[in-house]
C-alpha cells in the first residue's frame, strides 16, 4: 500500500504529540482486572448476569481488559453435566448476554466456557468486547492426575491453528463489526437443515490458543490468554506469546485449593512476569463451586515483571476484583533494553520450524505464528481523564519501604561495596588506602567500607590514612565528626589545612577574595574549585609518597548531577566505591551500620551525628542569612532527584511521565508507607510545580555533565537500576544538549 508523503503533511500534525498529563492512560499504562465471583452450577444464565453486573461496575472504573474463571459461565465442578445440550445451548445464550451487554461497556472480557466444535468440546476463554465476540482460545493441557479428569470431557485445543480455524457460535448475534456466516454485510445466515441452533444467527470468530489481542487506543497493549493448566506446564503458551509481543499475560483458572496453593499460584504467575517482562492477571474460581470433592479461595492475582500489584481476598463471600494500572510503557522499556528477550524469540524461531499435527505454523516466537486479532481505537476507547493510578509507586526507587527487604538490600550493597575494594588492593599489591573525611556522609561511608575491606583482608586499619582537610566553609562540627570516626576505626588520621595555600592561588589567578572582598559575589565557582582541587591534589601526593591509593567518595546521585570539581578535584580517584550508590541509599547504609554495631557503640554515635548533619559542601564561609551551604538547595532534593534518576536510567522515561509518577508518589505525606528509619523531618509531599522545577534543574545538569562521567575512575555496579559508568550501563555522547527533553516538560507539564 502506498505511504502518504511525510513531507505533505500540515506541521502541526508533524509535531510530538501532546499528552494528558493526569491521564493514566496517556502516561502508558493500562488498568485491569482480576475478577472472582459466585458462580452457580450449570446455570449459565445467573452467572452471565453475574459478569455483567461486574463488568459494569468495572467499566465506570476504567477497566479496559477484565478476567473472569475457568469455565465460570457453567461452573467448572458439573462433572457429566458439561455434556448435556440444554447446557450447551445456555452457555451459548450466555455468551450472547455479555456480548449484547458489552456493546456500551468499556472492558475486554474473558470469561470461560464449555464450547463445542469440530465434533469435539473444548474448555475455553472467550474474549467479548464492544458487542463483539473477539476470539475464544481453547485450553490446550488438560490435566488429568490426582482431582482432575478433563480429557473426560474436553479435548486438547494445541492442534489447533487459528490462522486456519474459526468457530461458529450459534445462537450468538453478530456484533456491531462481525458478519453471519456464510454471508456478505448485512445479509442473512444461511439455513442448515432443522437444528435449531443452526437456525439461530450466529457469527465465526477465531478459535485457536495462538490468537494474541492488540487493544490500538492503548499503545502497546497485547493481550494472550491461557486457561489454568496451561500457565503450569514448563513452557506455557504465554511465554510464546510474549516472545511475540504480548505485554500482558492472561490465565483464567479453576484452581481448586489445598494447603499451600496460594503460594504456589503466586509464585508461578510472579515468576512468569518476571521471566516474560509482562504483566499477568490470575483469576481463579470461588464461592459457589461444587463442595462435593473440593474446594474453592478465589485466589486473584496481578503481577507485573515479578512485582505483585494486588491480590484479592481469599475465600470471599461474593464478587471480588483485583484492579491495578499495569505499567504498559515501562515493560516496553525493559524488553527494548534486555537484548536476550529478543535473543530467545529468534532462538525459537530457529529451532521450532513448523507445528504439530500436521498443522503447518509459522516459528515459534515469530509474531506470525500468531493471529493478531485487532481492537481498533473506535471500538475500545479508553478514557483520557484523570482516573487516578491505581498502584504504589515507590517514593524511593532505590531503597524499600519494607524492613527486612531494607535490611537485606543494605547488607548486601555494603559487601558489593566491600568485595570489589577487597579485590582491587589484592590486585594491585594490598598498598594503603589514603581518604579525606570531611565529616559528611559520603566520606564517612567510605570509611566505613575500608575499615571492613582492611578487617576482610586481615590488615591493620591504621593502612587506612585518614586526612580532614579544613577549608572555608568547614564547621566545627563537621570537623569533630570527621576525627571522632577515623580514630574510632582505629585510622591514621592527620589534618591538613588547605586554607593557607588555597589563599596563595587564589591570590595568584588574581581573584578578588584574595584582595579581601567578602562579599557574595567572591564566594564563586572558582572559589570553590580552588580548595575542592587542592584536596583531591594532596590526597593523590599523600598517595604517591606513602605508598597507597587515593580512595573516592562521591556518589551515583552526584554523578547524575554533575555536582563533583572534575579532573583534580572530587571527580578523580584511584578507585571509587561510592560511584554506584545513590545518596538515598547511603543514608540507609550508614543507618545500617549503626544498627548493626559493627563498629561499636562509639562509633555508631558518630554515624547518628553525620546523618544528622546537613548535605553541605562546606566551601562557602557561614553568614548569619546563610548558616550553612545547602547542597540541596542547590541542585534540588536528594528524594527527588534520585526517583527522577532511577527512571530515566531504568526505563527512559520521558520527563512528563517522570513528573505524572512524582506526583503520584510525592504529592501528600500522609500516605503510604516510608522507609524505616527515616527521620519525620523528611517525610515530605511536593506539589507539581516544585517537581516540574527539579525536573528541569535535573535535566539541565544531566546533560551538561556528561563528560564528568564519560572518565569515571572504576568502581563497582551496585544497585539494579543501573550505574554511570561508561564502561557499564551509560553511554552517552558529551556534546548533546537536553533541548528535546526540557521540551518534552514544557509541552506536557502544567506549571500549576
Amino acid at each position: 500500500m502506498q505511504q502518504p508523503d511525510p513531507q505533505s503533511r500540515p506541521a502541526e500534525q508533524a509535531r510530538p504529540r501532546r499528552i494528558e498529563f493526569h491521564s493514566a492512560y496517556d502516561q502508558g499504562f493500562a488498568r485491569v482486572a482480576a475478577v472472582t465471583l459466585p458462580v452457580v452450577p450449570a446455570d449459565p444464565a445467573a452467572n452471565a448476569a453475574a459478569v455483567i453486573e461486574q463488568a459494569r461496575q468495572l467499566s465506570g472504573q476504567g477497566v479496559c481488559l477484565a478476567a473472569f474463571p475457568e469455565l465460570g459461565l457453567s461452573g467448572y465442578a458439573i462433572d457429566d453435566l458439561l455434556l448435556q445440550d440444554v447446557v450447551e445451548e445456555e452457555v451459548l445464550a450466555a455468551i450472547e448476554a455479555v456480548r449484547a451487554a458489552s456493546q456500551d461497556l468499556l472492558p475486554a472480557l474473558v470469561v470461560g466456557a464449555p464450547l463445542r466444535a469440530h465434533g469435539t468440546l473444548y474448555n475455553c476463554a472467550v474474549v467479548i468486547q464492544g458487542g463483539c465476540v473477539r476470539g475464544v482460545v481453547p485450553k490446550s493441557y488438560l490435566p488429568t492426575y490426582r482431582e482432575l479428569y478433563e480429557r473426560r470431557h474436553f479435548t486438547p485445543g494445541d492442534t489447533i491453528s487459528a490462522r486456519t480455524s474459526h468457530l461458529h457460535l450459534p445462537g450468538v448475534s453478530p456484533g456491531p463489526h462481525q458478519e453471519r456466516p456464510g454471508a456478505g454485510a448485512g445479509g442473512q445466515a444461511e439455513e442448515h437443515g432443522e437444528d435449531h441452533t443452526a437456525r439461530l444467527p450466529g457469527v465465526l470468530v477465531p478459535f485457536g490458543p495462538d490468537l494474541l489481542f492488540d487493544v490500538r487506543d492503548v499503545e502497546g497493549l497485547v493481550f494472550h490468554v491461557e486457561v489454568c493448566e496451561d500457565t503450569w506446564v514448563p513452557v506455557p503458551p504465554s511465554s510464546l506469546a510474549a516472545l511475540a509481543g504480548a505485554t500482558v499475560l492472561v490465565s483464567i483458572a479453576s484452581s481448586p485449593v489445598t494447603v499451600g496453593r496460594s503460594r504456589e499460584r503466586r509464585a508461578l504467575v510472579c515468576s512468569s512476569s518476571a521471566r516474560n517482562l509482562a504483566a499477568c492477571v490470575y483469576a481463579a474460581a470461588g464461592q459457589g463451586e461444587s463442595s462435593t470433592d473440593l474446594a474453592w479461595d478465589g485466589q486473584t492475582l496481578v503481577c507485573e515483571a515479578g512485582a505483585l500489584l494486588g491480590e484479592g481476598e481469599r475465600f470471599p463471600d461474593g464478587p471480588r476484583a483485583t484492579v491495578a494500572d499495569v505499567d504498559i510503557e515501562g515493560l516496553r522499556a525493559q524488553r527494548l533494553r534486555q537484548g536476550t528477550f529478543r535473543d530467545n524469540a529468534v532462538t525459537f524461531s530457529q529451532a521450532v520450524p513448523g507445528g504439530g499435527q500436521g498443522v503447518q505454523a509459522a516459528p515459534v516466537g515469530d509474531p506470525s505464528r500468531f493471529t493478531t486479532v485487532v481492537i481498533g481505537e473506535e471500538d475500545l476507547a479508553a478514557p483520557r481523564t484523570d482516573i487516578g493510578l491505581r498502584r504504589v509507586v515507590d517514593r524511593f526507587p532505590f531503597v524499600p519501604s519494607d524492613p527486612d527487604r531494607l535490611a537485606q538490600d543494605c547488607q548486601e550493597a555494603y559487601s558489593i561495596q566491600v568485595a570489589a575494594l577487597e579485590q582491587r588492593l589484592r590486585a594491585i599489591g594490598s598498598p594503603r588506602l589514603v581518604v579525606g573525611v570531611s565529616g559528611g556522609l559520603d566520606s564517612t561511608h567510605t570509611l566505613i567500607v575500608a575499615a571492613r575491606a582492611m578487617d576482610r583482608l586481615r590488615r591493620p586499619r591504621s593502612d587506612i590514612l585518614a586526612f580532614t582537610m579544613p577549608g572555608f566553609g568547614t564547621t566545627p562540627g563537621t570537623r569533630s565528626n570527621a576525627e571522632a570516626l577515623a580514630l574510632g576505626l582505629g585510622c591514621h588520621f592527620e589534618e591538613l589545612d588547605i586554607r593557607p595555600t588555597a589563599t596563595r592561588m587564589l591570590a595568584e589567578i588574581g581573584h578578588p577574595y584574595a584582595s579581601g572582598d567578602r562579599s557574595p559575589r567572591a564566594y564563586d565557582v572558582t572559589f570553590e574549585n580552588v580548595q575542592a582541587g587542592l584536596r583531591t591534589d594532596f590526597l593523590f601526593r599523600i598517595a604517591g609518597e606513602r605508598g597507597g591509593i587515593v580512595l573516592g567518595t562521591g556518589d551515583l546521585s552526584e554523578l547524575a548531577l554533575g555536582w563533583c570539581t572534575f579532573g583534580v578535584g572530587d571527580h578523580m580517584a584511584h578507585y571509587g566505591v561510592n560511584a554506584g550508590v545513590p545518596k538515598t541509599l547511603i543514608q540507609h547504609l550508614v543507618r545500617w551500620v549503626a544498627a548493626e554495631g559493627l563498629f561499636g557503640e562509639d562509633v555508631s554515635q558518630v554515624l547518628a551525628s553525620v546523618l544528622s548533619t546537613e548535605i553541605s559542601p562546606e566551601l562557602v564561609p557561614a553568614t548569619q542569612a546563610d548558616p550553612v551551604q545547602s547542597t540541596q538547595a542547590r541542585i534540588g532534593p536528594y528524594a527527588l532527584q534520585d526517583f527522577t534518576l532511577w527512571h530515566v536510567l531504568s526505563h527512559g522515561s520521558r520527563p512528563s511521565r517522570i513528573a505524572f509518577l512524582a506526583e503520584k508518589a510525592w504529592a501528600h505525606a500522609e500516605e503510604g508507607t516510608w522507609p524505616p528509619g527515616l527521620p519525620e523531618a523528611e517525610k515530605t509531599s511536593y506539589r507539581l510545580p516544585e517537581i516540574r522545577q527539579w525536573l528541569e534543574v535535573f535535566y539541565r545538569r544531566f546533560f551538561s555533565s556528561q563528560f564528568k562521567r564519560s572518565t569515571l575512575p572504576n568502581g563497582p555496579k551496585v544497585v539494579a537500576g543501573g550505574s554511570l559508568s561508561p564502561r557499564g550501563d551509560w553511554r552517552m555522547p558529551s556534546d548533546v544538549a537536553a533541548t528535546a527533553w526540557l521540551a518534552e516538560l514544557e509541552r506536557n507539564v502544567p506549571q500549576e
